[in-house]
């Protein structure tokens, strides 16, 4: 009786020990769930960090974030992680091959040279050597530069030997629509801050002693400038992508280990379970079949003892288990860490870009492309809530004779100053933006008919009152103005076109005036 009493206290023992594993056991599931919570938030700010760099990768990122909280195990995760790996892949791909596109192309300017007449024999070799290396594939972008730069180098060099003889080359007046040409795109491209001088000898060689071969020169340099600010703004994204790959890359490595130990983990936890149980079944087996008490007692201490070594694996293998959880959790927020780094870095300067995109580089207001966005804006606006707009073209009056008599710098100094006075004379609801060249373009919303002329006039008359000063010699800068309403289902366009016309009046009738269209 007393051998009875002893094993059914050895059992309630037992049954204690079993209590406790399952709490601990609960207690393992649901760190186990925090850090399934962690891991669903590393994917969130991880979408969230490369949202808008690729359409397709936002679109996988957003899958993987809905699946997370309904998926039983990282299989399906691991799935995904995959499908965004092959979409950098096939990225870069699509960069191989435009990179062998572009090899063709220089081919094909290569061969274009090559036709060029009474070549000297060194040239020639040159140029048939320099074909035989763009038989090689480019395998990055850095392969690809240095050829650019070679054929520019070539390009000058049978220009050269073409126009070289430059006094039997007169100037035309096609050069001279050319040279108008690319002084106006000059305006509308944002050049890097570094090509800023160089793009100021370009604009004073165009706007001053032109000659074909200074035209020629000026045009080989503004495309220099146009490559490099192409391959800059591609080693960006290609920075970028290169470190979101390799993030990507080791949390899905991370997350297919985390997904094996898992695996492995909740084998040996079944097994371990499985144990348990036998060793408590043995324990219930025994009081029924032994009489023998002190036999009882030897069988029971057995299964306990059994029973304790298999508690401590389970614990054993909870503690590793609770372990590398946590080491994986902490090693993807770093890898979160770094990659939010340089999606923040990446981002600013495509912030910084865009901003220089929609900047005039010399009077820092917005520029055509700016004002396009903001003309579709306005007239969005205009056809909800009915109210009134103007659109407003000022030119300054003889521009050209500034640009002549006293120098390009002097000109770009008369348009910051005309520039700023502009700004300041409208509204924070108003809108300006230099057009190109020495013209303006403003939108005034919220104007009633018999108000724009005076006000036009005011910001002409506030022009008119700057005392420019030129070489110790005051000069009286004006300017002329054109405007018109915007009128109920008329396109935008269509109302910059009259403002424009009544512009061109306003010139024909003297300058210095305001001319409304009506």
């Amino acid at each position: 009786m007393k051998g009875s009493t002893s094993s059914t206290l050895e059992v309630q023992q037992l049954q204690k020990h079993l209590n406790t594993a399952t709490a601990e056991l609960k207690h393992a599931q649901q760190e186990h769930d925090e850090k399934f919570k962690v891991l669903l938030g590393f994917v969130s700010q991880l979408s969230f960090a490369c949202k808008g760099q690729n359409l397709e990768l936002d679109n996988k990122l957003a899958k993987l974030r809905r699946l997370l909280p309904h998926s039983e195990s990282f299989s399906d995760a691991v799935q995904s992680i995959c499908e965004v790996e092959k979409i950098l892949k096939s990225q870069y791909r699509h960069i191989t091959i435009q990179l062998n596109e572009s090899r063709h192309g220089l081919s094909r300017v290569v061969a274009q040279l090559q036709r060029v007449k009474e070549l000297p024999e060194k040239t020639k070799r040159e140029l048939s050597y320099f074909k035989q290396e763009l038989a090689k594939p480019f395998h990055t972008v850095w392969d690809y530069i240095p050829k650019i730069k070679q054929l520019i180098e070539h390009y000058e060099q049978v220009l050269e030997l073409q126009f070289s003889d430059a006094k039997y080359l007169e100037l035309e007046s096609k050069h001279k629509v050319l040279a108008d040409e690319l002084l106006s795109l000059i305006d509308d491209i944002v050049f890097l801050p570094e090509n800023h001088d160089k793009v100021c000898t370009v604009q004073a060689v165009l706007s001053n002693d032109l000659s074909v071969n200074s035209l020629l020169s000026a045009y080989q340099a503004i495309l220099t400038l146009v490559v490099e600010n192409l391959l800059h703004e591609k080693s960006s994204a290609q920075e970028f992508l290169v470190a979101l790959n390799e993030t990507l890359s080791a949390v899905g490595d991370i997350t297919t280990t985390m997904q094996t130990q898992s695996d492995k983990n909740e084998s040996d936890k079944a097994r371990l379970n499985s144990t348990i149980q036998n060793h408590v079944d043995n324990v219930d087996l025994s009081l029924h079949v032994l009489n023998d008490a002190e036999e009882l007692k030897s069988q029971v201490r057995h299964q306990l003892h059994e029973l304790r070594r298999t508690l401590a694996q389970k614990e054993e293998l909870e503690q590793r288990e609770r372990q590398q959880l946590h080491l994986s959790i902490q090693t993807m927020e770093q890898q979160l860490s770094s990659l939010t780094s340089e999606v923040g870095d990446y981002k600013e300067k495509l912030f910084e870009q865009q901003k220089s995109n929609l900047t005039d580089s010399l009077t820092q207001l917005p520029n055509r492309a700016a004002l396009e966005d903001r003309m579709a804006f306005e007239h969005q606006k205009l056809q909800k809530n009915n109210n009134s707009l103007w659109v407003v073209v000022a030119d300054i009056d003889h521009f050209k004779s500034i640009n002549d008599n006293f120098g390009h710098s002097i000109g770009d100094k008369t348009l910051q100053v005309i520039a700023k006075a502009l700004k300041s004379s409208i509204r924070d609801t108003e809108f300006i933006a230099r057009y190109g060249g020495e013209e303006f373009v403003l939108l005034l919303p919220h104007v009633l008919e018999p108000d724009i002329e005076a006000i036009l006039n005011r910001v002409r008359e506030r022009i008119k009152s700057i005392p420019f000063k030129f070489k110790n010699k005051r000069i009286t800068v004006t300017i002329s103005i054109g405007a018109a309403k915007v009128h109920k289902k008329e396109r935008i366009e269509d109302t910059f076109d009259r403002a424009d016309a009544a512009l061109y009046r306003a010139k024909d009738q003297n300058r210095d005036r305001v001319v409304v269209d009506s």
